[in-house]
């Protein structure tokens, strides 16, 4: 078969030789693509001679699947699935695998960096030093004792509730399932309404599906304390960011940071966010970090090994 790497996802060169030579024993071959190509054309010359195709987050409609006649599998080295064209898949029998659980830690932890930074205005008091001033009459606010709302909690939102525990705070949560694993821990579940209006912090774990888009809207952000805080490191698309940014400016909200969009960065030049205060933005480095980028790299080669055992098995039979 042949496995084509679409894009480098974090893979050096190094890695990608002993993955190829791998693959050649078990009798397949790896192709491996050092350069990311997100245009159409691209996608469909690198992705036509594939059995099973490599790609993180760059989408692939389904124009671009049919130029692989022979796909038999996705293995896809991100958590979510929404930009691939998941019914043209199922309706040609394609298997798609994500890169479960690689990131749960990276992304807890930037929720935790993006709540102290607006807490403690770390990078506005940052500037405030290097252009020799000095904290003027700002005062922080401290993480402990506050109330975080979790909104989604599967694997990424518990570990930033269980994380935002050991920073003593009291964390309440809203999903469409409760997990009972959350209520061992003292996390009480409430309505969406409940959680926007009695939470300090509210974070957002949610995946994007058509029940989610624009799940945050005006009517739940003007439900928000004054001085609360939103946090959004799940998908762009969850929120209405027009909304977002009008709350901001209106003082309905302390704060936001935001790490995905709509699409991905470079943001437009009209994203109303851009000229928001106490707005931080990160261009979706949640998942970006050394560790999870090595753990990524061993789940979507093992995911592609059972797909293979699995087909040669199945054959056998």
């Amino acid at each position: 078969m042949n496995i084509i790497c679409l894009e480098p996802i974090g893979i050096s060169i190094k890695k990608a030789e002993s993955i190829k030579e791998d693959f050649l024993k078990m009798g397949h071959n790896f192709i491996f693509f050092n350069d990311r190509k997100e245009d159409s054309l691209s996608l469909k010359q690198r992705i036509k001679n594939a059995d099973i195709a490599i790609i993180s987050n760059i989408p692939l409609s389904e124009d671009i699947l049919k130029e692989a006649k022979n796909l038999k599998m996705l293995s896809i080295a991100f958590t979510g699935l929404d930009h691939i064209d998941i019914n043209y898949c199922k309706n040609n029998n394609i298997i798609v695998k994500n890169a479960a659980n690689y990131a749960t830690k990276a992304v807890a932890e930037l929720v935790l960096g993006l709540v102290l930074d607006l807490y403690r205005n770390i990078t506005i008091m940052d500037k405030a030093t290097r252009s020799l001033s000095t904290r003027g009459d700002f005062l922080g606010r401290q993480l402990y004792g506050k109330t975080i709302g979790i909104v989604g909690t599967g694997l990424i939102g518990m570990e930033t509730a269980l994380l935002m525990q050991k920073m003593g705070c009291n964390v309440i949560a809203y999903s469409k399932s409760e997990k009972e694993i959350a209520k061992k821990h003292n996390i009480v579940y409430v309505s969406l309404e409940e959680l926007m209006q009695n939470s300090d912090i509210i974070s957002l774990h949610t995946p994007l599906t058509k029940q989610t888009f624009h799940l945050i809207d005006r009517k739940l952000l003007n439900l928000c304390k004054k001085d609360a805080i939103l946090i959004n490191t799940s998908r762009g698309n969850v929120v209405d960011i027009v909304a977002l940014a009008e709350t901001l400016k209106q003082g309905k909200l302390y704060g936001c940071a935001l790490d995905v969009y709509e699409k991905e960065p470079p943001l437009d030049k009209d994203n109303p966010l851009l000229n928001c205060n106490n707005c931080i933005l990160t261009p979706h480095i949640g998942y970006a970090t050394k560790e999870a980028f090595s753990a990524r790299i061993d789940i979507v080669i093992n995911n592609i090994k059972e797909f293979i055992l699995s087909s040669s098995h199945s054959e056998s039979l």
